[in-house]
């Protein structure tokens, strides 16, 4: 985000609700066979990697905490904890493999649907509430967790994090889609 600049609000509230209504088209249109079968690049099913995406919007209740107490620190103080977060990206790669390997059994078709719903919905709902100023906090990002994650964010670019990482692994599904 531009120093000074607005946000607009409307395109994250947008490309939320494209991804919500993406999730659905998938997630209803697949049969259960299809949820078992491998994806492209990945150790998961197409099941496994729906719940994964969803696992995205999931994390930004953390993530947001995170960027409002670490955004009203010296920038310092974030930087130390992305180095230390970096340095524990293999263990973190393990968890973030596992998960979906169980979240997916878990939850079930409905669970993942009606969770990826209540999601968007909360952040439709926090997007509407946030300060401008907010907006514009900014911390340290351990770069080596996900390639969407950058050196710094803003609490707007975290917004738009989760749809990218949606975006990214939907073309690793190998169900069928036309409008992929």
């Amino acid at each position: 985000m531009e120093d000074g600049a607005a946000v607009d609000r409307r395109a994250i509230h947008e490309e939320l609700e494209r991804a919500r209504t993406t999730f659905h088209r998938l997630l209803d249109g697949a049969t259960d066979t299809d949820l078992r079968q491998g994806t492209d690049g990945t150790l998961w099913t197409n099941g496994q990697l729906l719940f994964h995406m969803l696992f995205g919007y999931i994390l930004m209740r953390p993530l947001l905490v995170l960027l409002r107490v670490f955004g009203r620190l010296p920038a310092s103080v974030s930087r130390a904890f992305a180095q230390v977060l970096n340095a524990a990206t293999r263990p973190f790669d393990v968890v973030n493999y596992l998960g979906p390997l169980g979240g997916a059994r878990v939850l079930g078709r409905r669970g993942m649907g009606a969770l990826f719903d209540r999601m968007i919905a909360w952040l439709h709902r926090r997007l509407d509430a946030e300060r401008e100023a907010d907006l514009a906090l900014a911390m340290h990002y351990p770069t080596r967790w996900d390639p969407f994650f950058q050196d710094v964010m803003t609490i707007a670019d975290l917004y738009r994090y989760p749809t990218q990482h949606f975006d990214f692994h939907r073309r690793q599904l190998t169900l069928a889609d036309d409008d992929r």
